[in-house]
């Protein structure tokens, strides 16, 4: 028996915020990160919203980019002394995963981080509160999806909570709240969900009905991400809703490789995180040569290149198209090709943050690490321990996948 879960409702277009004045219960806790919801009034306006359903209100913000152990169970003692009835998550990625662990912790204060990380594992939620998701950055799709990424900055790992326990109850999908985020913000999003969907298309535990969902967002992401970046606000609308369909397929058919190995790079070195979406963007084109290596992944990432009508008339060629098209797109957002080109802030540089002869003194835990990955187990291809440090040297250098 198979399972497909998302949101109860979601609420989408331009002014669907206001969608918060539907929700019914006595005190609602907004979970928030840095300051650009309050900048944009949107952090207002959700309050407003909430205390006009009736809701007393409490704030909990700055949640950190990368949302540390620490946030999470600082977040959880909130609410323990508030008892909200909604846990509502405003803003990227990191408040919105901030939050689903939090909320794990409230609900069940016995539990601890490390069994919030087995993999399916969690218990039944809902006996306190429910999970309001408004993303605000177009790449991550956390607010349908059953995943949550929290980094243990003591192993300098991060960790993926996945569990359809922790699918929101309610997600609101509004593009005004995406025209505000930065164009370098616009870049590494759009290549996350780009990510997810074609991870999602090859998966081992892919079906129909995540097929379906992750082509279209591929289409509509090759359309319109690029213009996006460049200013075009309908674009930005659009890759609004592109993201979060790639959110309801990978939540559902799971991910590969890519993001093993993004999770386990993104805290590894000392002189600064490697932004996730840039990592994916990066490792993306590797990994789909290595994965191409099995007949059944191979056979899909051609029907992609097909779908995205990109020519070619062997597997091979078309495998190459898409391959290419992927390194273009990179190079229209100004993202590097490779880690040891990685520069501060995740653009291109002659000398990247990450040193030679740290990664190779780290590369083998790191194989190992991502190996363990709770993405890695539905990727196509199942590498060896020899085989992933392979992969990410040629991440790191941007050499052939021949293997």
């Amino acid at each position: 028996m198979l399972r497909f879960t998302l949101p109860r409702d979601l609420y989408h277009g331009k002014g669907a915020l206001e969608a918060l004045k539907t929700l019914q219960g006595k005190k609602a806790i907004i979970c928030v990160g840095g300051g650009s919801m309050k900048r944009g009034g949107f952090l207002q306006k959700a309050e407003d919203y909430l205390r006009e359903a009736g809701m007393e209100v409490k704030l909990f913000e700055g949640i950190e980019a990368d949302p540390s152990v620490e946030t999470v169970m600082k977040g959880a003692a909130v609410m323990q002394e508030f008892e909200p009835d909604w846990i509502v998550a405003i803003g990227g990625g990191s408040p919105i995963d901030a939050a689903k662990a939090m909320w794990i912790k409230y609900e069940y204060p016995e539990t601890t981080f490390e069994d919030m990380c087995k993999v399916f594992g969690l218990p039944k939620l809902r006996k306190k509160a429910h999970f309001c998701a408004i993303s605000s950055t177009s790449g991550t799709a956390t607010e349908v999806t059953a995943f949550s990424i929290i980094t243990d900055y003591h192993k300098g790992i991060k960790y993926p909570i996945a569990d359809f326990e922790i699918t929101p109850d309610v997600a609101i999908v509004d593009p005004e709240l995406a025209e505000t985020m930065p164009q370098k913000l616009v870049a590494h999003t759009g290549m996350d969900a780009i990510t997810h969907a074609v991870e999602a298309y090859v998966s081992t535990a892919h079906v129909e009905y995540t097929d379906a969902l992750a082509l279209h967002a591929i289409k509509m992401i090759e359309a319109d991400l690029v213009k996006s970046y460049q200013g075009d606000m309908a674009a930005r609308d659009s890759m609004h809703d592109a993201q979060c369909l790639a959110g309801m397929a990978f939540s559902n058919a799971l991910l590969g490789i890519v993001h093993s190995m993004a999770h386990k790079t993104g805290a590894a070195f000392q002189n600064g995180h490697i932004i996730h979406g840039a990592a994916n963007a990066m490792y993306l084109p590797k990994v789909i040569r290595f994965n191409a290596k099995d007949p059944a992944a191979a056979e899909r990432y051609a029907y992609i290149a097909d779908f995205m009508g990109l020519g070619g008339n062997t597997e091979e060629e078309k495998i190459e198209l898409l391959i290419q098209a992927l390194r273009s797109m990179n190079d229209a957002l100004n993202i590097p090709h490779c880690i040891q080109h990685y520069g501060e802030g995740g653009l291109p540089a002659e000398t990247g943050i990450v040193p030679e002869e740290e990664f190779l003194s780290k590369v083998h835990d790191i194989a190992a690490n991502a190996l363990l990955d709770a993405c890695t187990g539905s990727n196509p291809r199942q590498p060896s321990q020899e085989e992933m440090e392979k992969l990410l040297k040629c991440c790191y250098y941007d050499t052939e996948v021949d293997f």
